[in-house]
């Protein structure tokens, strides 16, 4: 019995050496897409942290809002004016600003977000702020980011060991801290802009930014009638609400948001570019793979052709090649990109996590790529003459 093993395959592994070579090209491109579209994910999700895990069916904010980085506040009574609206049920006022945390180990400083608001009820969906958010009605109580990057110090560590945490918060051009204790710890991560993040009642948010004006806000959550339509309400705000705010429906607010990161930042434009160069990097590195291969066997491919077979029959080969290569050298930069994940979230603090949309997308990337070298190298064959090899 003579086994049916493709032509493709034996080209390929004749030379084993050459094969494994190839294999780990093409491994290193599926790990460089891995990783940049993993960046670029965690990017977009570290960014939109806040608006997944605030309690709102609306929200408002100013029409010179850009990202939650360079925000813009508005005046507190736009968000009242929601209220004599038919469909409004409550509404909550949050402030956001900058500040400046002092290691308490080091005294140096880092940037930290910090977000107040009204401690009469969450407007968090955070399980530890829900349970305790009630600890903020004492002044000068914070809840610190137990996910902030490493750089604010033992913090965390010490408030689980009961050992009581005393900080200073700096406003960006304050020169005098503002000293609060931890009550409290929550998970939520830091971002691109920012390092981490405080919860705070909205009465400590003044005294902590002592030139803030209490009635300038930063978002406004909008809480729904049961059985209200969404939509319907959103077109009534929008119309009748003085021009200087706007209203967004959660999507609609997180789509803002990763359209100021894809489409306003320099490092969105990067991330966008070096995902594509990995893609041309990539069809560059399989078109020499491919093309090798063909020179290496025109002998074959002239005496295939010499016999009878089509043009045809010899494309089909190399794109047999091509998907074997894509499927095999995906194989092992997946399994590696998994190990520089887990790093990469280590190190930074970032959400990089590996999910099926991110493997699915390198999949058909390294296959269409791989489709796209094949094309490219068959150029060779198609005007292959037999006459001229004998």
């Amino acid at each position: 019995m003579i086994l049916n093993i493709p032509l493709a395959w034996l080209q390929l592994a004749k030379q084993r050496a050459r094969f494994f070579v190839a294999l780990a090209g093409i491994a290193f491109v599926a790990i460089l897409m891995f990783m940049q579209i993993g960046f670029q994910d965690a990017l977009y999700a570290s960014a939109t942290q806040l608006h997944k895990n605030l309690q709102g069916d609306l929200f408002l904010i100013s029409a010179q809002y850009k990202s939650l980085t360079s925000n813009q506040s508005f005046s507190r009574s736009r968000l009242y004016q929601t209220l004599g609206f038919a469909g409004v049920e409550s509404v909550d006022p949050l402030y956001v600003q900058f500040a400046k945390l002092k290691n308490p180990i080091t005294g140096r400083k880092y940037p930290i977000y910090v977000l107040g608001f009204d401690p009469v009820k969450s407007i968090f969906k955070l399980p530890e702020v829900e349970k305790d958010f009630k600890l903020l009605q004492i002044p000068d109580q914070v809840f610190f980011d137990r996910a902030s990057r490493p750089e604010f110090g033992p913090i965390a560590e010490y408030y689980q060991q009961n050992k009581p945490v005393s900080m200073e918060i700096f406003s960006y051009v304050g020169l005098v801290g503002y000293k609060v204790k931890v009550s409290g710890l929550f998970s939520l991560g830091p971002s691109f802009g920012f390092d981490g993040n405080l919860i705070v009642s909205s009465s400590t948010f003044i005294r902590i930014f002592e030139g803030r004006d209490a009635d300038k806000i930063d978002i406004g959550l909008i809480h729904l009638k049961p059985g209200a339509n969404p939509k319907k309400l959103l077109a009534n705000l929008s119309a009748k609400l003085p021009k200087d705010v706007m209203i967004m429906t959660r999507k609609e607010f997180i789509d803002f948001e990763k359209n100021y990161w894809t489409l306003r930042t320099p490092i969105g434009f990067v991330f966008n570019l070096m995902v594509i160069m990995g893609f041309v990097v990539g069809v560059i590195v399989v078109y020499q793979i491919l093309y090798s291969n063909i020179s290496t066997h025109l002998v074959e491919f002239a005496t295939l052709k010499a016999m009878g077979f089509k043009n045809k029959y010899l494309l089909r080969v190399v794109f047999k090649q091509a998907l074997i290569l894509a499927v095999l050298g995906y194989i092992p930069g997946f399994a590696i990109s998994l190990g520089l994940y887990d790093i990469a979230k280590n190190a930074t603090n970032l959400p990089i996590t590996m999910d099926i949309s991110k493997a699915l997308i390198v999949l058909f990337s390294a296959i269409l790529m791989c489709l796209i070298s094949g094309f490219l190298s068959t150029n060779k064959l198609r005007k292959l003459d037999p006459a001229e090899i004998f």
